[in-house]
């Protein structure tokens, strides 16, 4: 089975982003993982989905953890 992959015009709008969003989350090392080949970037179909799997949230509440007193 070949790898499908996505440049990052094609995966800014399968999310509704700007290519550039995802320029600086590959320059602050946040997003999806991706593959550079010679000058070109690209992401692997699997590591979107993962990264889109990893981002399910059931609540926007955050939990902290208080140190012990």
């Amino acid at each position: 089975m070949a790898t499908k992959h996505l440049n990052q015009i094609d995966l800014a709008a399968r999310w509704n982003i700007s290519h550039r969003t995802l320029e600086r989350w590959r320059w602050t090392g946040e997003g999806p993982r991706f593959v550079k080949l010679g000058g070109r970037v690209v992401y692997r179909l699997e590591d979107i989905e993962e990264y889109e799997r990893e981002q399910i949230r059931a609540s926007t509440a955050r939990t902290f953890t208080y140190p012990a007193a």
